[in-house]
């Protein structure tokens, strides 16, 4: 027997109205162009929330911004690969944000893997390029980690290394990424 607590109005307004969060938007677009216009629209909005640290709209895109100038410096091209390895944090998402608006592809990486897996992770990408975190670049990544005979040339700490970025501008840059381009790639 099935007991219903709900009446048939409410039951639709539950699993049919709530649930119709479709929003039509320009296909045409990047991920980090979408952000960039609801920066302009809200840009003192909180974006990101975690425990007891958070980032506006505003905030968010000026620090993305810095690390994808940063990341173009070192020769980033569209759809360069680059290894995200951090915990979840507001750093987290500068990091995401920053490596698709410098154009390139982002690969989450999970330090808990084991070594196997991810050694086959940097030899099938080729990852030549490394966000992450300190505790996590020292205990799991150094300089001579390598992916097919190459080496992982830069490693970004961006708990520690952030200084590099502060003289970087802060206004969007300018990437050859397009609505097409590949964002990220999953394992």
């Amino acid at each position: 027997n099935k007991l219903n607590f709900l009446i048939s109005v409410e039951r639709k307004q539950l699993l049919v109205e709530w649930n119709q969060t479709e929003v039509d938007y320009r296909k045409d677009q990047t991920i980090h162009e979408l952000f960039e216009e609801q920066v302009e629209r809200t840009p003192e909005n909180i974006a990101v929330v975690f425990e007891d640290q958070e980032l506006t709209y505003r905030e968010l895109n000026e620090r993305a911004n810095k690390l994808a100038y940063y990341l173009q410096s070192l020769g980033f091209g569209p759809e360069t690969l680059v290894g995200l390895c951090m915990d979840r944090s507001p750093e987290m998402i500068v990091g995401l944000l920053g490596i698709l608006k410098a154009g390139g592809t982002y690969v989450p990486i999970d330090a808990s893997y084991p070594e196997n897996r991810l050694s086959f992770i940097f030899e099938d990408t080729e990852l030549t390029i490394l966000l992450t975190q300190n505790h996590l670049g020292s205990k799991f990544f150094n300089p001579k980690t390598r992916s097919k005979g190459k080496t992982i040339k830069h490693i970004f700490r961006i708990d520690s290394d952030w200084k590099i970025t502060r003289k970087m501008p802060s206004k969007n840059p300018t990437s050859n990424a397009s609505h097409d381009s590949l964002a990220f790639i999953f394992y």
